[in-house]
């Protein structure tokens, strides 16, 4: 008898190198139906730059295919069902969704699949380690990052899946839904989407950053980062093939990078095993932290008009390129936790709604670990200096230049402490020294310390 054939939903693994779930797929059937659903509930929260970038990747996916990319619109637990039934799958394939709302979503497909005789069928995940793989001797979670980066390291992961576009045949869809327009964008540029794009930007970074890599990370005006994440968000690279790709060469930028990418597992890791935490505290002491409200100071750092350079560079960054350097994010956020008192939710909502690689584990908890509400030993104590962190990290002031062209006739780190103000640059709109005293107070009180 003929094999009966399988379905592949595709969702944040928009690739098909090293996909470990397509190799599952084809060992159960060689005529596998790829499908992807526009689900209105990760839709409709998605910005711009976002949906047009994942918009891009599936472009890029269905020309991989030969343009048999099923797409359709609606409840996954009633779309994917309806896509196995018409072909008679045995199966449905996934890379494990290790989010809150794909749990949620998952066990409900899966169960709908059940009632109709369908297999759900889960292997591999969006991670090297798949969260909540890791844990304490005495199986508790990790909510630190050293211990648990060390615990990671030992666990270890399987070598890439050997896999391609030819391993098995793809059916040919009926049914499909267009994809949306892309979204206007006004002026700004996106990274080139898909996986060709993320494997070439890939070579580029092993030939030409990857040995500085520790030294140029923290440096907004170099092009020291590897810009994957955007790649990495939608799975149009697995961080498994970056790890097999670094595997056994131990130079310091090397063991930096692969930190980085622990980083990502960690906080991923976190979110497993603590849901809530998308929304709320992790250190939930910090429910007692008095915050301010205002919205029109919310507003000028949302637009990159505080009077701090380095804080207007990385919030203009963002608008401009829906990306922001990472040193630069924990700058602008200590700003706006610290300095303006507001609450770090304001922070995240706005950078969920503006970065192509926004990722709810990383920006959450990101987020809460500058605001010190976080895991890592919470450094609430940690301030960042908006004007020391400029000079130390843009010395000759080049990414200040680059985003706020008030400050283009402004010589080298001169920029970072201004004497006057060009054109209507604005003054500074809080005294740093002032807000970093009733920061430490309020914290204080919070933790008795």
């Amino acid at each position: 008898m003929a094999q009966a054939p399988v379905v592949l939903w595709f969702r944040r693994d928009l690739r098909l190198g090293d996909h470990a779930a397509l190799l599952a797929a084809a060992k159960q059937s060689d005529r596998v139906l790829a499908l992807y659903v526009l689900d209105k509930a990760l839709i409709e929260p998605s910005g711009a730059p976002r949906m047009a970038f994942l918009l891009g990747c599936l472009r890029a996916l269905d020309e991989q295919l030969g343009g048999r990319l099923k797409v359709v619109e609606g409840d996954p637990a009633v779309e994917v069902v309806k896509a196995a039934h018409e072909i008679g799958a045995s199966a449905v394939h996934v890379s494990a969704d290790t989010a809150p709302y794909g749990r949620r979503r998952d066990a409900e497909v899966a169960k709908a699949l059940a009632e109709k005789g369908i297999d759900w069928v889960e292997t591999g995940s969006s991670y090297a380690v798949t969260p909540g793989r890791v844990s304490k001797p005495d199986g508790d979670p990790y909510r630190v990052f050293t211990p648990f980066r060390r615990a990671w390291g030992r666990h270890g992961w399987p070598r890439p899946a050997d896999t391609g576009p030819s391993l098995v045949d793809w059916i040919e869809p009926a049914g499909s839904v267009s994809l949306p327009k892309t979204p206007s964008l006004g002026e700004m540029t996106l990274p080139e989407p898909g996986e060709e794009a993320a494997l070439r930007l890939w070579e580029e970074f092993l030939t030409d950053g990857v040995e500085t890599y520790h030294e140029d990370r923290d440096r907004p005006d170099l092009p020291g980062t590897t810009r994957l994440s955007p790649y990495l968000r939608w799975g149009c690279v697995h961080p498994r093939t970056l790890l097999a790709d670094l595997a056994g060469d131990e130079r310091r930028g090397v063991d930096a990078l692969r930190g980085e990418l622990c980083w990502r597992e960690f906080h991923a890791d976190v979110l497993w095993h603590r849901p809530e935490t998308a929304r709320r505290n992790y250190d939930r002491r910090f429910d007692a932290m008095p915050c301010d409200t205002g919205k029109a100071a919310f507003e000028q750092w949302c637009a990159g008009r505080t009077g701090y350079p380095i804080v207007d560079a990385g919030m203009r960054q963002l608008l401009a390129e829906g990306w922001m350097h990472n040193r630069v994010r924990m700058v602008v956020a200590s700003f706006l936790v610290k300095d303006l008192h507001l609450p770090w939710r304001w922070g995240a909502r706005h950078f969920m709604r503006h970065l192509v690689d926004g990722d709810l584990a990383s920006n959450q908890l990101n987020w809460q670990w500058v605001a010190g509400c976080g895991t890592d030993a919470a450094p609430y104590f940690r301030i960042f200096n908006p004007i020391t962190q400029g000079e130390k990290f843009d010395p000759s002031g080049d990414y200040v230049r680059r985003y706020v062209p008030e400050l283009r006739d402004v010589p080298g780190k001169a920029v970072h402490k201004l004497r006057d103000r060009p054109g209507d640059y604005p003054e500074p709109m809080v005294d740093h020294a002032f807000e970093r005293r009733v920061a430490l107070e309020r914290y204080g009180a919070v933790t008795g310390r």
